[in-house]
């Protein structure tokens, strides 16, 4: 029996996991290793790393401090989480976990562009593709920037990133531009390809038309990983796991942290989710212990006596 189980091994759940461990609490991650972000080439927006850090050794780092102090992390995947009698039964491809509590940290999938998962790659290592402008759009500062996407979210999106350059084009994927975009060009054509170069994202449209970038930003969207917790009957808000402040769940004992979250999804918002579920979860189990202990110690008297009150340890 662990004190808990961390589903997702991402800068949240591995955050969560050290500051458990710290906490002297036995706690395992099981991590299906495909975040997003190991995908990463090298963000610049965290503290303490000043001349960036690429996404798998930012992780690797995190692995290895939350391992120092305790934790345990096993790569697999996640087929179902149940709660029976107050304890949570995780299954795994090879086998069933029992703990106490329950963190999920089970992020988000990205909406890709229309590209193989060789180019995508290619595409990210060359920072040719990128997804969040909150993270590198400083990188991009005046450079001709396609946002691939459609509706309020694109044009958001878009609107956003016109604040690092002038020359931002929204993409429709189907052309269809909708409301004009004051001050933000937009192809009106339906996309046909996109193309990459070393240097450019070459977008070519149904008309034959072809336009190159020197980057492009998604922004198709995301689905956030919640079928387990839909699955144990967790509350949702719009696909995402709904939590509050300290981040638990509509369930006793479960906790969400992280993109599966709705929130600013940053790697420094989900490792301060991730401290916060630690501590919270940490203190709950400390008073249902306390409690317990109250109880099994409590004198028994049979008659008048048994009605008297009995104190709690809080």
């Amino acid at each position: 029996m662990r004190d808990c189980v961390i589903v997702g091994g991402g800068p949240a759940g591995l955050t969560a996991a050290l500051y458990l461990a710290r906490f002297l609490r036995s706690v395992t991650v099981i991590d299906a290793q495909d975040g997003r972000a190991q995908l990463i080439p090298k963000t610049h927006n965290l503290a303490p790393f000043p001349d960036g850090i690429s996404g798998l050794d930012l992780l690797g780092r995190m692995r290895g401090h939350a391992c120092q102090y305790g934790a345990v992390i096993e790569p697999g995947t996640v087929r179902s989480v149940a709660k029976q009698d107050g304890v949570f039964h995780i299954t795994t491809d090879s086998r069933t976990l029992m703990a106490r509590t329950v963190i999920f940290a089970t992020g988000v999938f990205n909406h890709r562009p229309p590209l193989s998962s060789g180019q995508h790659a290619q595409g990210l290592a060359l920072g040719l593709i990128r997804y969040c402008p909150v993270c590198d759009a400083y990188e991009v500062r005046d450079k001709r920037i396609a946002v691939l996407g459609h509706g309020d979210h694109g044009t958001k999106e878009a609107r956003f990133i016109s604040h690092y350059s002038p020359f931002v084009t929204l993409i429709p994927p189907d052309g269809s531009v909708g409301v004009p975009q004051t001050g933000i060009a937009a192809l009106s054509a339906p996309m046909q390809r996109i193309s990459l170069s070393e240097t450019e994202v070459i977008v070519t449209l149904g008309t034959g038309a072809s336009h190159h970038f020197d980057t492009l930003y998604v922004a198709l969207g995301t689905t956030a990983r919640s079928d387990l917790a839909d699955g144990l009957g967790l509350r949702l808000d719009a696909g995402h796991i709904a939590v509050d402040s300290r981040q638990r769940t509509s369930l006793d004992g479960a906790y969400a942290i992280g993109d599966v979250t709705d929130g600013l999804d940053q790697i420094a918002a989900a490792m301060g989710q991730g401290a916060i579920a630690a501590a919270a979860l940490h203190n709950s189990l400390t008073e249902k212990a306390s409690r317990a202990l109250t109880h099994s110690t409590a004198p028994h008297t049979d008659g008048p006596a048994a009605t008297e009150p009995r104190l709690e340890v809080s």
